[in-house]
């Protein structure tokens, strides 16, 4: 077998792995209702300026923050910082306490059902044209 293939992973990859929960300080419940659909975008002041001091302490919030100059879904911003669902609801919130972000409200539950409604039947109209 080649040498290339008898290596272990390098010192770079072994100290990169930071554990999710490491990133929260083991908090799980974020303080706003984050569904995946949720749409996060960066405050003008922010996205005009250079970053605050509070966003330099975690690169992840950086990350959140460059990522969010156009709306971007809590599904997306998880995707893109490569962690759990969980972690990024915990640390979108945290940049929305922080001031840095937006929370676009959604629908969610018994909220404007009879908006769900509406949605699903002009999908389903527009499916039946099709």
């Amino acid at each position: 077998m080649p040498a290339v293939f008898e290596q272990g992973p390098s010192p770079l990859e072994e100290t990169a792995i930071v554990r999710p929960y490491a990133l929260t300080g083991g908090r799980t419940k974020a303080n706003y209702a984050l569904e995946l659909e949720t749409l996060i975008s960066t405050k003008d002041h922010v996205a005009a300026g250079s970053l605050p001091a509070v966003a330099m302490e975690q690169i992840e919030c950086v990350s959140i923050i460059e990522e969010c100059r156009t709306p971007r879904s809590v599904a997306e911003i998880a995707a893109t910082l490569r962690v759990p669902l969980g972690v990024a609801r915990v640390l979108i919130s945290d940049a929305a306490d922080a001031g840095l972000v937006s929370v676009h409200k959604t629908i969610s539950g018994n909220d404007g059902a009879e908006a769900h409604l509406v949605l699903m039947e002009r999908v389903l109209s527009g499916l039946r044209r099709l």
